[in-house]
């Protein structure tokens, strides 16, 4: 790997570290509005404000993209607006913890569905590394599990974040991301809208629910959703997926510090896991299947 491509790399992971701790900061401000709004409700305005601030800011080079890559964007945006759907009508039938735990083994299900649609061939350190994140979500938010119907949304929402992640590994250009994000979001909003029928979205009750929704709108919806796409462009799936798992790090820091859950060990000895799996990853030596792997991620 050359030197700008490291660094882009390196900058790729900062990136990812961010938006997992944007995504960390939203789980208690979700468990809150969905006891107040639809869960469709809150997605529609959500993703339609982001959509819109997108749509104004890269609208040149959205008329650039080929019809491939809005077929593409279209794809990559239905998955992740039904796993959206998913995952926070999970999050209402269980708790965040639990909720947490559940969405976050996209770790395990990304390098699966890499190996049987790309065909990667992956090195045995990152198998290590997913077990150990696997292990260290599972201190972070694990207390007494019962698989119940928010925990079955939830799992099928980890399993199309999975996908989403493969799909922006394969698909996410350097020159074309902010237009692929963009197109994302439109179908993403639209997705949610549909789900509002027949009466429609239905607006934030108070001025505290529609300061939230703007937050993840705009931060943890464009903001992230650029920043994801781009990084993509530079990390294989699996990586990424790895890295991301300090999203429930962060979530349980917010949740101490924000809120009134306790420092405990699970907290401590979970991030410490999740932190040597990112470490692990990071220092994947770049031969062998690994160069097959990232060779297939920049040329699919």
């Amino acid at each position: 790997m050359s030197a700008p491509d490291k660094r882009a790399a390196a900058l790729a992971t900062f990136g990812l570290i961010c938006v997992t701790a944007i995504w960390g900061s939203t789980f208690f401000l979700i468990k809150d509005l969905v006891e107040r709004m639809a869960v469709a409700d809150f997605l529609a305005v959500r993703f339609l404000i982001a959509a819109v601030a997108m749509g104004a800011l890269f609208l040149r080079p959205l008329l650039r993209l080929s019809r491939r890559e809005w077929m593409q964007g279209a794809a990559l945006g239905a998955i992740y607006g039904v796993a959206q759907l998913l995952q926070t009508s999970g999050l209402k039938h269980t708790s965040a913890s639990v909720s947490g735990f559940v969405t976050g083994m996209y770790v395990v299900f990304t390098p699966l569905l890499g190996t049987v649609l790309l065909r990667q061939r992956l090195p045995s350190v990152t198998w290590i590394a997913v077990l150990l994140s696997v292990g260290g979500l599972g201190l972070l938010a694990l207390h007494g599990l019962s698989i119940g119907y928010g925990v079955w949304l939830t799992l099928a929402s980890a399993a199309l974040y999975g996908l989403h992640i493969v799909g922006l590994g394969a698909w996410a250009r350097p020159g074309s991301a902010f237009a692929l994000s963009t197109v994302q979001m439109l179908v993403i909003a639209l997705i949610c809208l549909l789900a509002t029928l027949p009466h429609g979205p239905r607006l934030p009750p108070d001025t505290g629910a529609w300061m939230a929704v703007i937050y993840m709108a705009v931060a943890a919806g464009a903001g992230a959703m650029l920043v994801q796409t781009w990084a993509q462009a530079h990390l294989s799936p699996t990586r990424a997926a790895i890295v991301m798992t300090m999203e429930p790090v962060f979530a349980a820091g917010f949740a101490v510090t924000f809120g009134h859950d306790a420092l405990t060990w699970r907290m401590v000895a979970g991030g410490a896991l999740v932190l040597s799996a990112m470490y692990l990853v990071e220092l994947v030596p770049r031969g062998g299947s690994a160069v097959q792997a990232e060779s297939l991620h920049h040329e699919v």
